[in-house]
């Protein structure tokens, strides 16, 4: 193991907790917790973050929460402020190679 790597991230809690919502939007908050590696409590911190943000949407779907990902947003980065969310999480995870469009550079056969 490279020394000091559990030291740091590359990504916020934030954007750990983003990603868990893009993989499944019905995720709930002790397996957010679970998954970044926090508490329960931090875990609903991070989310209501972003819900008063307006970077996600908060529906009740009977007991449980469903959450919707506002991609169209600008990213919260004075490096990047142009991208959007939608294209960052399409980096890190493809979470919406099922919906993007084609690749101009991809080769059409026939």
């Amino acid at each position: 193991m490279v020394s000091g790597m559990a030291s740091w991230s590359f990504l916020t809690n934030h954007a750990r907790a983003l990603l868990c919502i893009a993989h499944d939007p019905g995720v709930r908050l002790r397996d957010i917790a679970a998954l970044v590696g926090i508490t329960e409590r931090s875990a609903h911190d991070i989310v209501t973050d972003l819900v008063d943000a307006g970077y996600v949407v908060k529906d009740k779907d009977g007991r449980r929460n469903r959450y919707r990902i506002q991609e169209h947003l600008p990213l919260r980065d004075p490096i990047s402020p142009e991208r959007t969310i939608g294209e960052i999480l399409d980096l890190l995870v493809g979470v919406n190679a099922d919906r993007r469009q084609p690749d101009i550079a991809t080769p059409h056969h026939g």
